[in-house]
């Protein structure tokens, strides 16, 4: 894994900065998806993106690849402005930028063979004759375990893990360095999803490939991720390196979500934090931290005021303003219920 130390000498990969996507949603108002997230991605790190549903992820890896359009905000690959590329810099960010969709069926054509589709990349790009695309294609079968045999298969033909790995190998096509890893499991079997991890992994370290990994799996982000960050209703409240989140977390919304997390040892299972009242609606939302209505921690002034994110140790950034007592304050939550 890439400590933050090395991460620091070198310059990020991709830089996303006060990122927005806002809905408008007729006769009420604007929804608030994503809400100002600012976030670097480097060199053969992942960082993983968790929050409970809803809470806006898939909505940045989507803005992200430019699925969606932004509302607001600024977003670099490798220095060069993403969303002003045009021509054949926009065709060459598209090749380095790829993603995996969360349900392996739905985002294969069920009229194409597996060959077709991954044919269809190197074809858009023009990448040379039916020959060499056919020996890429079996090349990069071969890197992600998948049987040429299959080749000739359609989609329903193969089984959840299968099509999955379709996804990652057409994600491969155009030797992408950074892919957004839009929930590739969820849908999965256990035995499967260890699979496929260990081949994402595995990948990442034959090919240096960056991942920015969205998930609500807190077991599978922590097996797979070097930095984490951990959103709730559109922002990003708390992010760190892994080990430091899941030893030390700041903020009470991430003390709650690693406290519901089971442990198999009962000597170390945690008395979780049962959160009261209902998520606030992203629908035009109100000034003030958007957590203070569930929060154990807040006084009136977080109602009114949005608090601002601090660096409270190096790489370690949290948008509390007691983040310093959160965790003495988190126990005493506990002795309460």
């Amino acid at each position: 894994m890439t400590s933050l130390a090395d991460n620091k000498e070198q310059e990020a990969l991709l830089q996303v900065r006060n990122l927005k996507k806002y809905f408008q949603i007729p006769r009420k108002g604007n929804l608030h998806a994503v809400d100002d997230v600012s976030f670097e991605v480097y060199p053969g790190e992942t960082l993983g993106l968790v929050g409970e549903s809803g809470c806006g992820k898939t909505t940045v890896g989507q803005v992200i690849m430019r699925l969606l359009p932004r509302t607001d905000g600024d977003l670099y690959f490798q220095g060069k402005s993403v969303f002003a590329a045009r021509g054949e810099e926009d065709m060459d960010l598209r090749k380095s930028m790829q993603i995996i969709f969360q349900d392996p069926y739905s985002s294969l054509n069920p009229r194409k063979t597996i060959r077709s589709i991954l044919s269809e990349a190197f074809v858009i790009h023009k990448y040379g004759s039916t020959e060499k695309i056919n020996h890429e294609i079996e090349r990069i079968c071969q890197m992600v375990d998948f049987s040429h045999d299959l080749l000739d298969c359609y989609p329903h033909e193969l089984d959840g893990g299968m099509r999955q790995v379709v996804g990652i190998a057409r994600a491969l096509s155009l030797s992408a360095v950074f892919i957004v890893c839009d929930e590739p499991v969820s849908s999965l079997d256990v035995s499967v999803q260890a699979r496929i991890i260990n081949l994402l992994m595995d990948l990442q370290k034959q090919l240096r490939i960056s991942y920015l990994f969205i998930s609500h799996d807190l077991s599978v982000v922590r097996h797979i991720s070097n930095r984490i960050a951990i959103m709730y209703l559109g922002q990003i409240v708390e992010l760190a390196e892994t080990d430091t989140i899941f030893a030390n977390a700041r903020h009470p919304y991430s003390i709650a979500l690693l406290s519901a997390i089971p442990r198999v040892d009962q000597s170390l299972q945690q008395n979780r934090i049962v959160l009261a009242g209902d998520v606030p609606s992203p629908m035009n939302p109100k000034p003030g931290c958007r957590f203070a209505p569930r929060c154990w921690m807040a006084s009136e002034e977080c109602f009114y005021e949005s608090p601002p994110t601090v660096e409270i140790e190096p790489g370690h950034f949290v948008a509390c303003k007691y983040s310093e007592v959160s965790v003495e304050r988190a126990k005493d939550a506990v002795k309460e219920q």
